[in-house]
């Protein structure tokens, strides 16, 4: 399978999932990373973007070289262009000595930009040349530098609304724009939890040196409804506590600590509004499949749909008609 022979390449156990919508996106990895294009990939906090970044970068021609991550919005704004182009000896008051920027030490490989739309407007405009022109100046230098790099860059934002904002540079947004890889939130890759959360656990039970039996049902289920606001990221440290606490064989409903509903993250009426229509489409649009043994036409028919309307819904959705089919849920 192409995403298990990605996975024995890189060695990054971390790639985890079984859902269509996590897998549709897997499978670009190995197509994007044979070619210098920029990536843009999108998704909300601890969704992965890092890993999925790595992933490009090493089973790519550069993976023998340099992987250089920078997070934009952890930098303070005037120091952004120094860590990116780097300077020269006498650039500024302090500075002594010259200092390579982090678009030198990822000669050959791969500079990952985290918070991309984080970068402060001027620091755009000159970032923009470089990756048009592949040519950079330091700080304080009079030379242009050339830089065999290529460029990865994330972003859990709506981009085309920091450009209407006016926080991106419309220029830039398509120039990074070129190939997108959506990473969904753990919310749309519900059947991937409990992979995930047994993948966790032998992890942390070799970390901890610790012997479990994996999760109670109460446990799962649980996990199962919970709403992962902060999506991979949260499942992983609530597995990870749980496996420091846990006094028994088996982890409990009790040993997981989850926010309090009214902690977590709160949602407009539209967004709770579509997530909820999104949910009962799906959930109906199977339950219809179910009845009719996987038959299309009988069941485009009891949700009064015509046929095609309703193949579109079931692609919309990433249904697998066969496994209804086989008479398997």
């Amino acid at each position: 399978m192409l995403v298990e022979a990605l996975k024995q390449k890189l060695g990054l156990k971390q790639l985890v999932g079984e859902s269509p919508v996590f897998l549709e996106q897997m499978k670009k990895i190995p197509l994007v990373s044979k070619f210098n294009t920029i990536v843009l990939i999108l998704g909300e906090t601890g969704t992965g973007k890092e890993l999925c970044a790595r992933a490009i970068h090493y089973v790519s021609p550069r993976s023998s070289r340099p992987f250089v991550p920078i997070n934009c919005g952890a930098v303070p704004v005037d120091l952004v262009e120094n860590e990116l182009f780097g300077h020269v000896q006498g650039a500024f008051t302090g500075a002594a000595t010259s200092r390579k920027g982090l678009i030198d030490e990822a000669e050959g490989g791969t500079l990952f930009l985290d918070e991309v739309d984080c970068l402060p407007l001027l620091a755009q405009v000159k970032f923009l040349r470089f990756l048009q022109e592949k040519e950079y100046r330091p700080l304080g230098s009079t030379r242009m530098r050339h830089a065999d790099v290529r460029v990865i860059a994330a972003a859990n934002s709506n981009l085309e609304e920091t450009v209407k904002d006016g926080r991106l540079r419309e220029d830039l947004f398509y120039r990074l724009n070129i190939v997108p890889i959506l990473l969904p939130p753990l919310r749309q890759r519900t059947e991937d939890i409990p992979i995930l959360a047994t993948h966790f656990l032998r992890r942390y039970e070799t970390e901890f040196c610790k012997e479990l039996h994996g999760f109670s049902p109460e446990a799962m289920q649980m996990l199962m409804a919970h709403s992962w606001p902060g999506n991979i990221r949260e499942l992983q440290h609530v597995i990870e506590r749980a496996v420091v606490l846990v006094q028994g064989p088996t982890i409990e409903h009790n040993d997981l600590i989850l926010p309090r509903p009214e902690m977590q993250r709160q949602e407009s009426l539209r967004q709770a509004k579509a997530r909820m229509i999104e949910k009962f489409e799906k959930t109906y649009i199977e339950s219809v499949l179910v009845a009719y043994k996987g038959n299309i036409t009988r069941a485009a028919q009891a949700a009064q749909k015509n046929r095609r309307a309703f193949w579109q819904l079931i692609r919309r959705h990433q249904i697998d008609v066969q496994r209804f089919k086989s008479g398997t849920t």
